[in-house]
């Protein structure tokens, strides 16, 4: 990923100072006054040296003050990755540098809000003619664009009886992404080495497909449909033709970004892992050399159209890395007609979603509606906290009510998968952590088999 600097010229930023405050020295020294001023009151000192004392306590702190204020900004550099992987720690390096000859203060970033962080903030020495370099580290937990404003220095008078807080240092801009790092382990695997690393258990039928690839000498498990008779009559020995699976078929996600996709299992939003593995399948038949497509509704909504090549999952990237769900309901039957109009040529169409009952009218009318040109896959992800309500023990009512109640929404659920299937629809009905597997095992049993 390429990185950016941000050089911090004074003309080319807006700086901005605080008033200067009472530092612990300061405090303790007005304290010790107050108390002499105590002293005097009582005659144990006289009060023309309380007086003298103030004056002279006054004068060294309205001159180290001035002092401060006089002080020049350090030159403050950020040096970090202009994209982001969600879920995974990154370094960012601060480059400070001062023209004074010494000048402590104290360092930290402005980013952005809620993110995990450690290794700030930060104490540094700087010396005149001399760049001193900090590392901490950043953890993004959402996706989308998000903003470094600039860092933070507390900076401390020479006396230490002030200190004074600027921000340096230009604004940045950052995305943060799906997490690509599963993509990028992928690119040095072929398309089915890949498919198994995700999970993928699909038995390929060795030599058979449906376009033609090559003619090959007959090997032990070949069938009878496969020999050539002209070719081993010509080279008097078994020839055998071998087909692969056929290419330039077109794959569309339709991912739900409606109320549905809201949930969490841990950590990541359901969204989340549905990106990841929308993400997983597009590469991999981008690697079969499949057109894919992205569509998105019910929330935030994007459209890229069914492209062919490697480089198209940057472009899918681009266009989903900022989708979040919201909390409305997904119109199904609008998204259908929608993409009916958009995609004409035949397609295997992925819905991915959380389904439930309620939406099987609607979900059902958008489904006959693709189902006349397209293949249909509905995968349905369900909640963790489904099956760990079943698994526990009942020991009181509570935990009964609770154990039935999830009993049941389970088999109205298993119901709307069933009508579905009565429809023609394949059905996955998959937790998190297996909806990548199952997505790829899905898009190459499709393959295989050459339903589209």
């Amino acid at each position: 990923m390429s990185a950016v600097r941000a050089d911090t010229a004074i003309d080319s930023q807006t700086r901005r100072h605080s008033l200067p405050r009472a530092a612990p020295v300061l405090l303790a020294l007005l304290i010790g006054w107050a108390v002499l001023g105590v002293a005097a009151s009582f005659g144990m000192v006289s009060a023309s040296t309380w007086r003298t004392a103030g004056v002279a306590l006054m004068a060294m702190a309205a001159f180290d003050a001035i002092r401060v204020m006089r002080h020049p900004t350090p030159h403050v550099s950020r040096r970090l990755a202009d994209t982001w992987p969600i879920g995974v720690e990154r370094p960012v390096t601060l480059t400070l540098e001062t023209p004074l000859r010494r000048q402590p203060l104290d360092v930290f970033d402005l980013h952005p809000g809620g993110w995990a962080m450690r290794g700030l903030p930060r104490r540094l020495e700087l010396r005149r003619d001399e760049s001193a370099s900090l590392d901490y580290h950043l953890r993004a937990d959402e996706r989308g664009d998000f903003r470094f404003d600039g860092v933070q220095l507390r900076m401390h008078s020479p006396w230490r009886l002030w200190r004074q807080s600027r921000v340096a240092g230009a604004a940045q801009q950052v995305r943060v992404y799906p997490n690509f790092a599963p993509l990028a382990r992928f690119a040095m695997f072929s398309a089915e080495q890949a498919s198994r690393l995700v999970g993928a258990h699909v038995k390929r039928r060795r030599g058979e497909g449906t376009d033609f690839h090559q003619m090959r000498d007959y090997r032990v498990g070949d069938s009878l449909r496969q020999i050539d008779w002209k070719a081993t009559a010509r080279a008097r020995r078994l020839i055998s033709r071998e087909y692969q699976d056929e290419k330039n078929q077109q794959l569309v996600l339709m991912l739900d970004t409606g109320r549905r996709l809201m949930a969490r299992d841990g950590a990541m939003a359901h969204f989340d892992h549905v990106l990841d593995a929308a993400l997983v399948v597009a590469y991999l038949a981008l690697r079969q050399g499949d057109a894919v497509g992205l569509h998105a509704t019910g929330g935030t909504s994007a459209w890229v159209p069914p492209r062919r090549g490697v480089g198209t999952i940057d472009e899918l990237m681009r266009a989903s890395y900022a989708l979040q769900p919201q909390p409305v309901a997904t119109d199904f039957l609008a998204a259908a007609t929608e993409l009916s109009a958009r995609q004409r040529r035949r397609a295997l169409m992925m819905l991915v979603t959380n389904l439930r009952d309620e939406d099987m009218d609607d979900l059902l009318g958008a489904v006959r509606m693709l189902r006349k040109r397209h293949l249909v896959c509905v995968a349905s992800l369900r909640e963790g906290s489904l099956d760990a309500a079943l698994a526990d023990d009942v020991t009181d009512l509570p935990g009964a009510i609770r154990a039935g109640a999830t009993a049941q929404y389970l088999e109205q659920r298993r119901a709307a998968h069933e009508a579905l299937r009565s429809h023609g629809v394949m059905v996955l009905d998959v937790a998190c952590e297996e909806l990548a597997a199952s997505l790829v095992d899905k898009y190459l049993a499709v393959k295989r088999d050459g339903l589209l």
